[in-house]
């Protein structure tokens, strides 16, 4: 990684170490307090385990940074799903780079599409910029998801 991230590295997370579990833990407490009843899709441990799904988190030495996760939707089209940074690193560029982590892979996995969910209220007006920084464009609902009244989705072309 480089700019800001200069010493961080990314590696493929297999959910153990317990500072992951407590970040995917507060990503879900979040995601629950910040979005109606029905409306939260995060992944929890067991989701993230999942066969379609990687996790890869992003250290400085033994500090956890954050994390992200790519499901695998077909052969030609994967989700970014689990997009955290942990609070004490907010503002550092850690999802930026994690996200363009997942991009790379996804281009690698060739895919050529990626799209995602989050909601549409302020608690998530940050990760809508960050999205849309990276090039994801507003679309509809994919993959089974079928609420409009609170989520918003996007999508990007690889």
């Amino acid at each position: 990684m480089s700019g800001s991230g200069a010493g961080w590295r990314i590696i493929r997370d297999d959910l153990t170490h317990p500072a992951v579990v407590a970040l995917v833990e507060l990503h879900l407490r979040a995601a629950h307090e910040n979005s109606p009843p029905g409306s939260v899709f995060a992944l929890d441990l067991s989701g993230l385990r999942d066969p379609r799904v990687t996790l890869w988190t992003a250290w400085e030495k033994e500090t956890l940074l954050g994390m992200a996760a790519l499901k695998e939707l077909d052969a030609t089209h994967g989700e970014v799903k689990s997009m955290r940074t942990a609070p004490e690193q907010v503002r550092r560029g850690v999802a930026a780079h994690l996200l363009d982590h997942v991009i790379e892979v996804a281009r690698q996995r060739g895919y050529g599409r990626l799209s995602l969910e989050t909601g549409s209220n302020a608690p998530f007006a940050a990760a809508r910029a960050l999205y849309a920084r990276a090039g994801f464009t507003p679309c509809g609902p994919f993959d089974g998801y079928s609420d409009v009244a609170f989520s918003t989705y996007f999508a990007r072309a690889l």
